[in-house]
């Protein structure tokens, strides 16, 4: 019998049933949301969290005219007075508001209004309808033809759908906050607040067709900046324990998974590279890495876990973090790398704008949209925040490596010196640029082989030298018995430059290990890769390295 395929980028709840996809069971969302009733939902998660799919779930188990046998089997199957009573019982208006797109306000507005007409179309039955008047028509007309005031589209629909059926209504908006975001990010924040508060106002608060609607997001954006004008809604965050197992997959439901495909020996390392993450009372692994990474076992010899979620998310915030930090700071994010955690504050209601206007609000920013997550908390509402997993820390590692060489290359005077001391052979000169730089950096190193952090201050010194015109840099050639870790070649003076990095295992080695490099050059022949050049000299450099310290020696 074959197995089933991974739902990778599927998230219609109803073609991954019809279509026999692998489904993880969270249709006991379902009845969780009616016990714990609110008029008005809304769930924060991280990106790729299943959010998509929860609410496509949703809109399938409610909506009148359903397929009743997609929940055959499943969780809420078993709740037979339930689903007789609410199963294909209301009329569902679903939008999903992650695809707004627009470089200004009018661009972004017309992409709403794209979606809204788009959803308002597949109504247009109501236009046959007895029970709607000819001017409720006309004004169905009016929306279908992209006209009239999209604040209150929803809200109208809503209307409409109730007087037609004569059962109040479920509305259903995914990703509410993504066009915040690309309001924030273009230069027209403050138009979209008064849009998207106009659009809520309307069909979330002020309408008596509501039963009852959901909204999903990843930031819970400040009351006062969009949820003004609803009346308490019910908001189920990160912190909560209510619903805290229906977005993203819990251990029990990754090892029934990795049974299924016969992959139970990668259970550690899926749960090493993607579970961590603490949703209320429980740990909870990232839903896309798993599926994606179990696609992988099944199809590629090289089983080797990937970043996934690290690369459909928006990481530009770990540099920002990173250019904001005091002393303090990079030393507490030193401190998460290495595998430790930090006591912060978690402010979980703030605007995009507000997001990085303090070393404070970004904590909770990192914590909302997934980089972190809690392992505790205290009385005084702090939380003890750590990187979830490998996959995070695996990203943290690359984009504070990119901040810290766009730092460097930044650094004209500093380069300057380095280069005028690498140049005349002056070990102490490059010596004393190297610690500066050092000291401006983000010492992360403590933990790991002695082979990654060798790797990373071999990248420091190619990123400075590959700033200089003029010069040929190269990295890891064959040369003499071995390979050459650095080789540089300045093009107008034909001189020319060997450069072994070795990693030392405390500062008192310093010495010996910049010696020691010193003497690989000579031993391993490293000067034969420019026999063919004949310079007119060749600088050896040894350079050893310790955190933030480092000693060079030259001959």
């Amino acid at each position: 019998m074959a197995i089933k395929r991974m739902p990778i980028g599927i998230d219609d709840f109803a073609e991954i049933i019809v279509q026999d996809f692998y489904y993880v069971d969270k249709t006991g969302m379902i009845k969780e949301l009616l016990e714990n009733w609110g008029k008005v939902n809304l769930f924060t998660r991280p990106r790729r969290f299943g959010k998509s799919m929860n609410m496509s779930m949703l809109k399938y188990f409610f909506e009148i005219g359903t397929d009743k046998s997609l929940f055959d089997g499943l969780e809420i199957s078993r709740e037979k007075e339930l689903c007789e009573e609410y199963m294909g019982q209301y009329p569902v208006i679903s939008v999903s508001l992650k695809q707004v797109t627009g470089e200004s306000f009018e661009e972004a507005k017309n992409s709403i209004v794209d979606i809204f007409t788009t959803k308002v179309r597949r109504f247009s039955f109501l236009l046959d309808s007895d029970r709607l008047a000819e001017e409720e028509k006309n004004d169905l007309q009016e929306m279908r033809n992209r006209k009239g005031n999209i604040g209150s589209f929803l809200y109208q629909l809503s209307c409409l759908l109730q007087k037609h059926y004569g059962k109040k209504v479920i509305i259903l908006i995914d990703e509410y906050d993504a066009p915040l975001q690309r309001a924030y990010e273009n230069g027209y924040y403050d138009e979209m607040v008064k849009l998207i508060r106009q659009i809520f106002g309307y069909a979330l608060k002020s309408n008596d067709a509501l039963f009852f609607g959901v909204l999903t997001g990843c930031m819970r954006v400040s009351k006062e900046s969009i949820f003004s004008d609803l009346n308490n809604p019910k908001i189920y965050t990160l912190l909560d324990d209510q619903c805290d197992e229906r977005f993203g997959f819990t251990d029990s439901e990754v090892r029934e998974l990795l049974d299924y495909l016969g992959l139970s020996e990668y259970y550690e390392i899926t749960r090493d590279w993607y579970d961590g993450y603490r949703i209320g009372q429980r740990n909870i692994y990232c839903p896309w890495d798993v599926i994606n990474y179990c696609d992988r076992l099944l199809n590629n010899t090289n089983k080797t876990p990937k970043n996934y979620w690290a690369n459909v998310s928006e990481n530009g915030i770990i540099k920002e973090f990173a250019e904001m930090a005091d002393t303090q700071t990079r030393e507490e994010i030193a401190e998460l790398i290495r595998g430790g955690s930090v006591r912060k504050k978690l402010e979980e209601e703030l605007t995009y704008k507000d997001m990085t206007s303090n070393i404070d609000n970004v904590w909770s920013v990192l914590f909302t949209a997934g980089y972190l997550t809690q392992r505790g908390f205290y009385d005084d509402d702090s939380y003890d925040l750590c990187i979830p997993n490998c996959e995070v820390k695996n990203l943290f590692i690359k984009k504070i490596d990119e901040w810290f060489a766009e730092k460097v290359t930044g650094d004209e005077d500093g380069l300057a010196e380095f280069f005028a001391a690498f140049a005349s052979g002056d070990a102490v000169g490059v010596e004393d640029c190297l610690n500066y730089l050092l000291g401006e950096s983000i010492s992360y190193l403590d933990g790991g082989n002695y082979a990654d952090k060798e790797t990373f201050y071999h990248g420091i010194l190619i990123g400075m030298l590959n700033t200089r015109k003029g010069w040929e840099i190269r990295s890891n050639r064959e040369a003499g018995k071995g390979r050459a870790d650095i080789t540089a070649y300045n093009l107008r003076t034909k001189e020319a430059y060997v450069v072994e990095v070795k990693y030392s295992k405390d500062e008192d080695d310093l010495d010996f290990d910049a010696q020691q490099a010193l003497e690989q050059i000579d031993s391993q022949m490293y000067d034969k890769y420019f026999s063919s050049r004949k310079p007119k000299s060749i600088t050896h450099y040894g350079a050893a390295f310790c955190k933030k310290l480092c000693r060079v020696v030259s001959g």
